[in-house]
């Protein structure tokens, strides 16, 4: 039943197609919602950004292509640089590009304890903070 406010209730959600790619893992496992999932969203955003897909994607051999997995193939192959969207046909400053997916990769870590604060994804994308050495 909708709350007060016509949203559904935690009982009521469910993860379709379209949400899917944004939804953290603990949630769908769990379904509670917190600020370690909201981080996982926006990093999920920032891999968008800077790579011009979207959560889910088809990547030419496979249909449903989860972002996160593929920029995490990227990265650890030692060229995360690789999922910047070709599209800006190296017009970008690489180190900015670079900060923005690992960003993105901390912020979307598979286990919640691992993912920054919003405040330091913030700061490290203003390069107040170093960045993270992400391990998936």
């Amino acid at each position: 039943m909708p709350n007060r406010v016509g949203f559904p209730s935690l009982d009521e959600m469910y993860v379709d197609m379209e949400t899917e790619g944004y939804v953290a893992p603990e949630f769908v496992e769990g379904g509670r919602a917190s600020k370690e999932s909201d981080v996982y969203s926006f990093g999920i955003v920032a891999l968008e950004i800077a790579s011009g897909k979207r959560a889910i994607f088809n990547d030419g051999v496979k249909t449903g292509k989860l972002l996160v997995e593929w920029v995490w193939e990227q990265y650890g192959r030692g060229k995360v640089i690789a999922a910047a969207d070709p599209r800006l046909n190296q017009n970008v400053v690489v180190e900015d590009m670079v900060r923005l997916l690992v960003v993105g990769l901390a912020c979307a870590h598979p286990d919640y304890r691992e993912r920054p604060s919003i405040g330091e994804a913030i700061d490290m994308l203003k390069t107040k903070a170093e960045l993270p050495c992400v391990c998936h």
